[in-house]
């Protein structure tokens, strides 16, 4: 449990399902008052605002398609109307999408890609920061990934692309945000079973040869992510900025 985080107020896109809900699990356990936004996942999303409530939490669940600026301007005003202001920022929502090689990219699948996992996150961000800065300590965490450090396995190019520019984004931003009192750090997880990325794009085989490789011997599973995310989070008084975290089980060093 992390006392720092009771009565905090955060906002975590793409909150209702995979390593998403695992974070928004882990804040309500702490105490933390939740927006769960979700693209799909209605039924998760209230399951989760039902056990916040359990835990006497304030809680919202708000849908919204990211990629549109009117949509993420929706669900950053709904998350400061219903919890009153917004202390810590999560930026969980991307996919994969689909795996495709360089000669099979189409500038549509590209621009999806980019739009899903990195023109959101700036939209989202961009609306968020307004409130972030009303505070004397805030925080933002950005989930990246192992293929923005390695480059993926084949077919991840764009996707790769994408969550590599997402380290980049977490250390301009930090240098911009923070004398305004915002902390602004990434975590990049390697393979991490148990979640619907996972169980779309990567195959069995692929998996068991990805952990033969893991100096721990194991794949990683949602709550590894989420303890991290919330550490991050929570050190919101902190020296940690600009920094991205690896999640791999020590397969990838940098």
């Amino acid at each position: 449990m992390n006392d720092k985080l009771t009565n905090k107020n955060i906002l975590i896109t793409a909150g209702a399902q995979g390593i998403g809900e695992a974070i928004t699990k882990q804040f309500i356990d702490c105490g933390a008052n939740v927006a769960i936004h979700y693209f799909s996942s209605a039924d998760n999303a209230n399951r989760l605002m039902d056990y916040a409530k359990t835990k006497g939490s304030k809680a919202i669940v708000i849908q919204g398609d990211l990629t549109k600026e009117s949509d993420a301007h929706k669900v950053v005003e709904e998350t400061v109307k219903a919890l009153g202001s917004l202390d810590i920022l999560i930026n969980n929502a991307g996919s994969l999408i689909a795996r495709k090689k360089i000669s099979e990219i189409e500038i549509d699948f590209w621009n999806k890609v980019m739009d899903v996992n990195l023109t959101s996150m700036m939209y989202i961000t961009k609306f968020a920061t307004p409130h972030l800065t009303k505070n004397n300590n805030s925080s933002i965490v950005n989930l990246a990934s192992l293929a923005g450090r390695k480059g993926g396995h084949a077919g991840s190019l764009a996707y790769a692309t994408s969550k590599g520019a997402i380290l980049t984004f977490t250390r301009a931003l930090a240098s911009e945000l923070g004398g305004r009192g915002v902390r602004v750090n990434a975590v990049a997880p390697g393979l991490i079973l148990g979640t619907l990325f996972h169980d779309t794009h990567t195959t069995k085989e692929s998996a068991a040869k990805t952990v033969a490789g893991i100096p721990i011997q194991r794949a990683g599973n949602p709550d590894d992510v989420a303890r991290a995310v919330l550490y991050l989070a929570s050190e919101y008084d902190g020296f940690i900025t600009g920094a991205t975290l690896d999640i791999n089980g020590g397969v990838y060093n940098m």
